[in-house]
């Protein structure tokens, strides 16, 4: 599911070799899917300001099979190096109430570490450049050495 149409064509384009994959152009408020027809669902940073996205997650209420799971993938700005640009990044986020808006709707967390890992510094630059306004991006990459950042997430699973 993808909402923006060059990049529908570029994930089709990708998976065109892949049986029984298929690219769907929609919003996580409005699935172009029938109820209760999915059994899994995988958000990758879609979600990761808890309070506000409701209307996504009611529609996963009515395209979830009873018995299917969702996993919802977030930044955890409490941990890494990552974390720690998150908070510098965006410091309106509270991510006390992130925690606690998913808790208080039955979502489990699951902390992950994973890593960024760059062939280029140019290439982690860029990156950094599109998370980030410019003058934080700067302040990041003044301080950070290297190809690779640690970065830690929270996986929210949910059981329908």
């Amino acid at each position: 599911m993808e909402p923006h149409p060059s990049l529908v064509a570029l994930a089709r384009r990708r998976v065109r070799r892949l049986a029984g994959v298929s690219v769907l152009q929609g919003s996580a408020t409005a699935l172009p899917l029938a109820d209760a027809s999915v059994d899994v669902v995988h958000a990758r940073w879609a979600y990761f300001f808890g309070p506000g996205c409701e209307p996504g997650l009611a529609e996963l209420d009515r395209v979830v099979r009873p018995g299917g799971r969702a996993f919802v993938i977030d930044n955890d700005p409490t941990r890494s190096t990552f974390g720690a640009w998150f908070r510098r990044g965006y410091p309106d986020v509270d991510h006390v109430a992130v925690a606690r808006f998913w808790d208080s709707l039955g979502w489990e967390r699951h902390p992950v570490d994973i890593a960024w890992t760059f062939d280029s510094r140019e290439d982690l630059e860029a990156v950094v450049r599109i998370e980030f306004a410019a003058d934080v991006a700067e302040e990041i990459l003044v301080g950070h050495a290297g190809t690779t950042v640690d970065y830690a997430v929270n996986v929210w699973t949910r059981e329908y």
